[in-house]
């Protein structure tokens, strides 16, 4: 009998909501519900990608995770062990085993420290090796991510933006990490760069069995690094699926008209274009139901009373082997 191994990562019924403070005389705001109810998990070396329209929870499900923000309620389990009943110490160990790329790669880089100082920080904080035993680390680090042993000497200004994030990736890699969160790691960056730095990090990911939460709006970068795909619209999520499932075959008609709006590469192939009607629904004041049903082609009335689950379909692109899961009334 074979048996499945546990995620390395595990969230469950994941809650942010952001309450506004009481201010005398005037009528309390309801609270915005950012994240409301996120389920997924992660296995050892995958990579998961978190896609979805700006403003619909992404990068607050992210930092959630990390506890960089502290969420409402849910449950967070790295490799065996819950997160969100650790007192600030104690996720201050924990935090070896959990790093994170930053967006911006020159707003994360503290512009007073070199680059050596900057990789090898997180060394120092907790206490990892003598002094020479960290400059040898970060030697080693700077040449495993494509910089020259000598850059360690200059600031953040001097590099240009590929380098900043080569650089932010090397300080991410320091602790050895377990999982690393990219929260939108190459969307500051021009194309030819960001295909070395997704390159880099799927190579990393095959050296060092790193698992990635990956975030971000780009669906070419996402198709290119991704082993499974988690769409979310208005806080929840919608579909999760393997890369080859979720594009060739996606199920929810959010994820159908998100796809549809990617380029075309071959100008004589004609673009299927599926518009999307209204705009979003306040995250303060959700629709009840399906929170897509608003701007939904297919809604019907149970859509606006019911709250579809997140149930498994069959796959199509690998004879039904691999989870699919779909938060939709009619699919």
């Amino acid at each position: 009998m074979t048996t499945t191994a546990a995620p390395l990562l595990e969230v469950r019924n994941l809650r942010k909501h952001y309450i506004s403070p009481k201010r005398w005389l005037r009528p309390a705001k309801p609270a915005i519900q950012a994240v409301d109810g996120v389920s997924f998990s992660v296995a050892r070396g995958e990579t998961l990608s978190l896609v979805g329209e700006s403003g619909c929870g992404k990068t607050t499900t992210a930092k959630s995770v990390m506890r960089l923000v502290e969420p409402t309620s849910g449950s967070v389990v790295l490799d065996g062990e819950e997160l969100l009943t650790l007192s600030p110490n104690e996720m201050r160990l924990r935090r070896r085993q959990l790093q994170i790329i930053f967006q911006d790669p020159y707003a994360s880089l503290n512009p007073r420290l070199t680059a050596g100082d900057i990789v090898a920080e997180p060394l120092r904080n907790f206490g990892m090796g003598a002094a020479a035993e960290r400059r040898e680390r970060v030697q080693w680090l700077f040449s495993r991510v494509g910089l020259r042993p000598e850059a360690a000497k200059k600031f953040p200004h001097e590099f240009s933006g590929g380098q900043r994030q080569r650089l932010g990736i090397a300080r991410a890699l320091a602790l050895n990490p377990k999982l690393i969160v990219c929260d939108e790691p190459v969307s500051a960056l021009d194309v030819s760069v960001q295909a070395q730095v997704v390159n880099l990090l799927m190579d990393l990911q095959a050296e060092f069995g790193i698992a990635y939460l990956f975030v971000a709006h780009d669906l070419a970068v996402v198709r290119h690094i991704s082993h499974r795909v988690a769409v979310m619209y208005l806080g929840h999520i919608v579909e999760i699926a393997d890369r080859d499932t979720l594009f060739s075959a996606p199920l929810h008609p959010y994820t159908e008209i998100l796809l549809s709006a990617v380029p075309v590469p071959n100008p004589r192939t004609p673009a299927r274009r599926m518009l999307l009607q209204g705009d979003p629904p306040s995250p303060a004041n959700p629709p009840s139901g399906c929170r897509f049903h608003t701007r939904c082609p297919m809604a019907q009335a149970v859509c606006k009373e019911k709250v579809p689950a997140l149930s498994e379909r069959p796959s199509s692109s690998d004879g039904g082997t691999s989870t699919h899961l779909v938060a939709c009334h009619f699919r």
